[in-house]
């Protein structure tokens, strides 16, 4: 890392020439994925390489964000509007405009570690330069292909301070980068990294905030400022809702939780706050479509149905817009700290956040300070606000209003002293990790109008961080208490692999980012559960078929890691059972009109006995079920289509419903509609989400 302060410029062109003349003219160029990247300086380095064939320009990145485009003149119609009022502004990366038109010059490589869902199984290019890596490999798998220049977007400080910025949305692997590409720095390497101001960036706390001389140039000029990229709301679909529903009763209060972005993780949010906020119809809910009857044994063991009266905390790689609203509903409010034995503490019920008296000599039986007090112990104790000032601590002694006293706890004066002096509650809580964020646009301004010790709240850090154990295991474990990690796959199989990345041509859907990492925690902590959720059908070109199969060419995770699988009937708890046991489960939560067919292939295989039958309360599973289920409850008001707004207005949304059942009755490329163009910017299966 730089030892000086960083060069300040305002013309993007200079840090094109200030890179030219650091690192030469073989750039391998990484950003951060999604929201976080600088596309002026992206744009820049990438239009002066297509200019001179002579620099040799490598892009590795994730999620590069573009507008939706469209496909014929009545689409364009129908969305040139509505991408004028939402995207107004963005910056799109040239790059990818001319990969999309296959016009990327052969100077320069464009590769990507995690894709927009679907976005690139139409582009050779794009599925032959794909990187397959674990999110928590990513900055190692970017040094070994020869990372040289480092750019991300960071948002300044909110009172102006020179020298210091937020990371905000992306300190995810940014924060590795700078301590890996410090130690090649020191073996005598050549490497730049530099930042762009965006001043519409919300300014997040945590390991977020660094010290400008982390940069060697920072680009900062209002000119240089435009809107965040947006992703508007999908739909919440009946299906969506049910497995939200099956998914919150597993959650335990005094819990953690992981979940991502889209339909699923809406549903799933807004059943938490019905569960918190309207328990007796939520209970109604459950008992009316027989989730609290059929799984009762497994919601007592490993989840609940009662309003939080503790709170969960966020453990999640993305912060999601919902964990503002689940915070905002009091359903995310479970602090945790920084410090193992504090955290051990709170966990035994030892104390509360409260602070009384007792703290001095609990803390001292449980080895987190000393009778004498150091420095250290006195600093630990006015960080998390068990004592406050005025105080200051000085050669052995509490200097407290002029007057000194002995830094040992056991003088009565001291003593005393501190106890004038006690605080009221612990400080310096957060009630969700996150390592990146991308959103709709009320979240950016929910975020932004947060006070600074709200915001302070949803503390951003490092992926290596928030996606495993490693590193600092006791605290981690201690935090993530009964931690439900929840992902959404694209299919799974009879045995219980579950395929989330790809297809078994070899063709990349999006990407296997966290998924695995967050698989590998659920195992390993002692009480954390994965709850992977498979919508029961997919449909294309009008055809239904089966997200539950026997087997596929292609796995994302394998069978000996399985766990739990929600559907929008039901639950399968597979964890630890035999073969034939996990065949039997997932059949059960399959919707009826494959379930025959399943079954047989599961008995040529001799996986599951000749003679067994899918019982009969789970030989209805089908959409019009469901949606009998739902209706009355719909009607109260509950499970609806945009829980939590959307930035799509009502005439949007009923003509987006209308042409979708256009599409359904015409597949035609020809007649392709808005609902699939605005389809999938990021989310975990192939399929374009619609508006509706």
């Amino acid at each position: 890392m730089a030892a000086t302060q960083p060069e300040l410029v305002r013309d993007v062109e200079t840090c094109v020439d200030r890179i030219l003349e650091t690192v030469g003219y073989k750039i391998v160029f990484g950003m951060p994925l999604a929201l976080g990247k600088p596309n002026h300086i992206a744009n820049a380095l990438y239009l002066r390489a297509k200019n001179d064939p002579a620099i040799d320009l490598t892009i590795i990145t994730a999620l590069s964000l573009e507008k939706p485009t469209p496909s014929s003149n009545l689409e364009a119609r129908l969305l040139d509007p509505i991408v004028e009022r939402i995207w107004d502004g963005f910056v799109e990366f040239e790059y990818m405009k001319d990969l999309r038109k296959k016009q990327l010059p052969e100077n320069v490589t464009v590769s990507e570690f995690f894709t927009k869902a679907g976005g690139y199984l139409n582009s050779p290019y794009a599925q032959q330069h794909y990187i397959s890596t674990n999110y928590t490999h990513a900055v190692r798998d970017l040094i070994d292909n020869g990372l040289n220049v480092l750019g991300n977007l960071i948002a300044p400080h909110p009172d102006g301070n020179p020298d210091l910025v937020s990371m905000s949305c992306n300190p995810d692997l940014v924060l590795e980068a700078f301590e890996k590409l410090s130690t090649e720095k020191q073996k005598g390497h050549k490497y730049m990294i530099l930042g762009q101001i965006n001043t519409n960036l919300p300014y997040m706390y945590g390991d977020a905030v660094v010290e400008t001389w982390n940069y060697d140039m920072i680009l900062d000029d209002p000119a240089y400022d435009f809107p965040l990229f947006s992703v508007p709301k999908a739909a919440v679909s009946p299906a969506d809702h049910m497995i939200g529903l099956n998914v919150s009763s597993l959650i335990r209060d005094n819990g953690s939780l992981q979940i991502g972005i889209g339909s699923l993780g809406d549903g799933i949010a807004s059943s938490l706050i019905m569960r918190h906020k309207q328990n007796k119809a939520y209970n109604k809910a459950l008992s009316s479509m027989n989730i609290s009857g059929r799984y009762s044994d497994l919601i007592r063991k490993i989840g609940g149905t009662g309003s939080f009266k503790k709170g969960l905390y966020g453990a999640t790689e993305m912060l999601v817009d919902v964990f503002v609203e689940l915070y905002r509903n009091g359903v995310l409010r479970r602090r945790v700290y920084d410090h193992a034995g504090l955290q051990g503490l709170l966990n035994e019920k030892i104390i509360t956040q409260t602070i009384t008296p007792e703290f001095f000599d609990i803390f001292v039986d449980h080895h987190i300070i000393h009778e004498r007090l150091t420095k250290a112990d006195f600093r630990l104790l006015m960080k998390y606000g068990v004592i406050k000032g005025p105080f200051e601590y000085m050669d052995g002694q509490l200097i407290c209003k002029g007057v000194g006293f002995p830094a040992d706890l056991r003088d009565k004066k001291t003593r005393e002293m501190l106890n004038q002096h006690l605080g009221d509650r612990l400080r310096e809580g957060v009630i969700c990790h996150g390592s990146f964020f991308i959103g709709p646009n009320d979240f950016y301004d929910a975020l932004n109008a947060m006070p600074e010790d709200e915001r302070k709240l949803f503390s951003m850090t490092g992926v290596d961080y928030v996606n495993q154990l490693y590193g600092d295991e006791k605290l981690k474990t201690r935090q993530r208490t009964h931690a439900r990690f929840v992902n959404a796959g694209m299919m799974v199989t009879l045995l219980g692999a579950v395929v989330s990345d790809g297809l078994e041509s070899g063709n990349i859907v999006s990407g296997v980012g966290g998924q695995y990492n967050f698989v590998s925690m659920a195992h390993a902590l002692e009480d954390g559960r994965l709850i992977m959720m498979v919508r029961s059908t997919k449909k294309s070109r009008g055809k239904v078929s089966s997200n539950i199969v026997f087997n596929y060419g292609h796995t994302t995770i394998p069978r000996h890691l399985r766990d739990i699988v929600v559907s929008e009937y039901g639950i399968a708890d597979l964890r630890g059972k035999c073969d034939r046991d996990v065949i039997a489960a997932l059949l059960n939560i399959s919707d009826s009109r494959f379930q025959e067919e399943l079954l047989k292939q599961a008995k040529e295989s001799e996986k599951i006995e000749a003679e067994y039958e899918i019982p009969e309360t789970c030989r209805h599973n089908n959409p019009e079920r469901t949606q009998g289920f739902l209706a009355p409850f719909k009607d109260k008001g509950y499970f609806q289509n945009f829980p939590f707004g959307t930035d799509y207005t009502h005439e949007e949304v009923t003509l987006a419903k209308a042409l979708k059942l256009l599409k359904e009755k015409v597949s035609t490329h020809r007649f392709k509609t808005i609902a699939g163009i605005l389809g999938q910017f990021f989310q975990n299966r192939p399929s374009p989400f619609s508006l509706y």
